[in-house]
């Protein structure tokens, strides 16, 4: 073998090498408390984005345990670490290159909810200003968005339960959350659906598997295939009205330039 032949094979087996040791580094996976699309229920991961995580790890030959931690950590998570998947997670133009896109799983609409019998109205952002305090889930987009508006009345918290609890105690007046979350909150916060009333949306949204830039783009890819083919073959959709009956079923991934500032 000569020297230039050599050091070809040589090259070719380092870096084979070196992309098996990435593509052989653990998953990890993180999700919140966000019921019913992901929560955890007798201290084990459910809803429907963990079902469909689940199904997806089954076609593709992985186990990769699913860890429940507050928002903010599965987030800063999954910006810097390999093989980090974070969900449900809002695609947005502001995070569009931050990660890498597995979805969609929900499609939904954000918007300014009240006590009914507090009698408000909002028209507007600009109205929206004005209240005393808005309860946000801290590192939501919904956040983002309102901090990036110059929002100072916000009062972020954990979760959208706290939310629920703050309205229902009468700590706020003011709460921002979407449409498929919010009757199984106000449930679980002993609140029944006709004492809280929708203002004003936000903005429309669609959730996604977002993964870390450093994850393997063979495991994206081979995720993506098999989330369509789990809508194609009905699976998918199956476990969607399980969740969330009567609800529009999201179609197969879009190649986005996403244009909306969701959640």
């Amino acid at each position: 073998m000569t020297a230039t032949r050599l050091c070809s094979w040589l090259c070719a087996f380092l870096l084979g090498s070196l992309c098996l040791a990435a593509s052989a580094q653990p998953l990890h996976l993180y999700t919140e408390e966000y019921p019913p699309i992901n929560f955890t229920q007798n201290g084990q991961p459910t809803g429907l984005a963990t079902e469909v995580v689940r199904e997806i790890m089954r076609r593709t030959g992985q186990n990769a345990p699913i860890n429940v931690v507050p928002w903010a950590r599965g987030y800063q998570e999954a910006l810097v670490r390999a093989n980090t998947g974070l969900f449900v997670t809002m695609r947005t133009s502001e995070r569009e290159p931050l990660f890498k896109w597995v979805g969609p799983l929900t499609r939904n609409v954000i918007s300014f909810y009240s006590l009914t019998s507090s009698y408000l109205s909002l028209s507007g952002l600009e109205q929206a200003r004005h209240f005393d305090k808005i309860a946000v889930a801290r590192g939501w987009h919904s956040h983002q968005r309102l901090l990036a508006e110059g929002f100072t009345n916000l009062a972020p918290v954990t979760g959208p339960a706290q939310m629920v609890s703050m309205l229902k105690r009468g700590r706020v007046k003011l709460i921002v959350l979407d449409n498929l979350s919010l009757n199984t909150l106000l449930t679980q916060g002993d609140i029944q659906a006709d004492e809280v009333q929708r203002l004003f949306t936000l903005t429309h949204s669609d959730s996604y598997i977002a993964f870390s830039r450093d994850t393997d783009d063979a495991l994206i890819q081979h995720w993506q295939r098999e989330l369509d083919a789990m809508k194609a073959d009905g699976s998918f959709t199956a476990i969607y009205h399980k969740w969330l009956p009567g609800e529009p079923v999201p179609s197969q991934a879009p190649q986005p330039t996403p244009t909306t500032d969701p959640l």
